[in-house]
């Protein structure tokens, strides 16, 4: 069965609903609709500045072994959208490097959580390479790259959402 991508409160005297097949189906496809346009509307909202400065850490360099440092950025993610499940959706950050050559960008991948930094030509892992070039061509600080399309965030903390 597959995670909710919200969480919501348990309610103890839930009301059961029996439907007919056809009635199942359609009642699930509005409200799978109706989550994608909430997750949607959450994922829009421009970002928090200890969202910004915690993304800013992943190009330090030195903290790439550091598990403390690394969970505190993941424990910011999380802080940062408490109503949504992001596993699973969230594949993880792509930004310029400024570590210098022969580095490019670096990302943080949320599977592995792992921070790494990339050379020139070399391939990003997970589905994140579609970041790249978004990445490289400026203008955002960072570029939130999900399932479905990335989200680039600007230096002031809004959003665009590049659909793939």
């Amino acid at each position: 069965m597959p995670r909710p991508l919200f969480r919501t409160p348990q309610v103890k005297n839930e009301t059961k609903v029996t439907l007919t097949t056809n009635a199942r189906t359609e009642q699930t496809q509005q409200l799978s609709q109706a989550e994608k346009m909430r997750l949607d509307r959450l994922l829009r909202r421009p970002r928090s500045k200890a969202y910004m400065e915690a993304m800013h850490k992943l190009d330090a360099g030195g903290h790439v072994h550091n598990a403390d440092i690394i969970n505190d950025i993941i424990n910011t993610i999380k802080t940062e959208f408490p109503e949504v499940e992001l596993s699973g959706i969230l594949l993880g950050y792509v930004a310029v490097c400024n570590l210098g050559r022969p580095y490019e960008v670096h990302t943080l991948d949320m599977a592995g959580m792992i921070i790494e930094h990339y050379k020139s030509g070399q391939a990003l892992p997970g589905g994140m390479e579609k970041a790249r070039s978004l990445a490289m061509r400026g203008g955002y600080d960072f570029i939130e790259v999900y399932v479905d399309c990335c989200r680039a965030v600007s230096s002031d903390g809004r959003v665009s959402v590049i659909t793939n």
